[in-house]
């Protein structure tokens, strides 16, 4: 099957007893992917889901009783940053006791080795540094950073997080589950929380990362066509591609003839333009790859 037939060769869940079989077939068809193409990668939240952080929309996703933060939301209402710093202060410390997995270490080898161009991720959870990767664009931000709306100073997540129990100290008593992919944990009773404002200027501090409803600023957006421009193919990881931020390069590659491998567990909305379309854990395929 020539790869500018654009035609997708999807392997389909086995059975538990061949499931040896299945991830030895993924890794197979998407080692002579790589090896055929020195690609860029575009990371998703899948990706992350076994180092203890669900994704948005795949398996592992929680129940939502409410909707992801809006950036309309979080501007126009005390009340609605109060939710959201409450929420965050209990999220944070499993966001941040996060370790990467063998899927992370899979790609900082495979970029070691030459085989990765650049890696583009739409994960706030800065697992690709931890891990070692060196050549990472950060689509939406990380939420280890926060910056303030009034001065643009930037500051450190953690530190935050001490002001945050400092003027709150009895508010990580709460119980809050389940955790979600933007560091968001479920929690009914906000009332009584203090929010801390920016040290530098007293602002309002947002996470320094992408809201639903907010556009990716320029400057990243510009690094990431930088980083797509030195791959020969584009392999997609654990995204759904849901949202446009990230589907975008799929289109633009399938515009240009450019091969798309896409691995995930489930529908993608860039199915109809892979070339090869694995079903599987990422973190078992990619593992295999070495």
């Amino acid at each position: 099957m020539g790869w500018t037939e654009r035609r997708t060769a999807r392997l389909l869940p086995a059975r538990p007893a061949r499931q040896d079989a299945r991830v030895s077939g993924a890794s197979d068809q998407l080692r002579a992917f790589v090896q055929r193409y020195r690609v860029v990668v575009l990371t998703g939240a899948g990706l992350s889901t076994d180092s203890g952080i669900p994704d948005y929309r795949g398996p592992t996703a929680p129940k939502r009783a409410r909707p992801p933060m809006q950036l309309r939301e979080f501007l126009g209402s005390r009340e609605a940053r109060a939710r959201y710093w409450a929420r965050s202060m209990l999220g944070w410390p499993r966001i941040r006791a996060a370790q990467p997995n063998a899927a992370h270490h899979a790609l900082v080898a495979l970029e070691q080795g030459g085989r990765v161009a650049g890696l583009i991720t739409q994960n706030v959870d800065r697992l690709h540094h931890r891990a070692g990767s060196l050549d990472v664009v950060e689509l939406h931000g990380a939420l280890a950073e926060v910056r303030c709306l009034e001065c643009g100073d930037l500051s450190s997540r953690d530190e935050l997080q001490a002001r945050l129990v400092e003027a709150n100290p009895r508010w990580l008593e709460h119980e809050a589950t389940p955790l979600h992919a933007d560091g968001d944990a479920e929690l009914d009773v906000v009332h009584d929380f203090h929010v801390v404002s920016c040290l530098a200027c007293g602002g309002t501090l947002k996470p320094h990362v992408v809201f639903f409803g907010e556009n990716v600023p320029k400057p990243v957006t510009d690094a990431a066509w930088a980083t797509f421009e030195r791959g020969e193919a584009l392999v997609v990881l654990g995204s759904s591609l849901t949202v446009f931020s990230g589907y975008r390069f799929v289109r633009r590659a399938a515009e240009r003839g450019l091969p798309v491998a896409i691995v995930n567990q489930g529908p993608t909305r860039g199915d109809a333009e892979a070339t090869l379309r694995v079903d599987a854990r990422l973190a078992e395929v990619l593992p295999a790859l070495l």
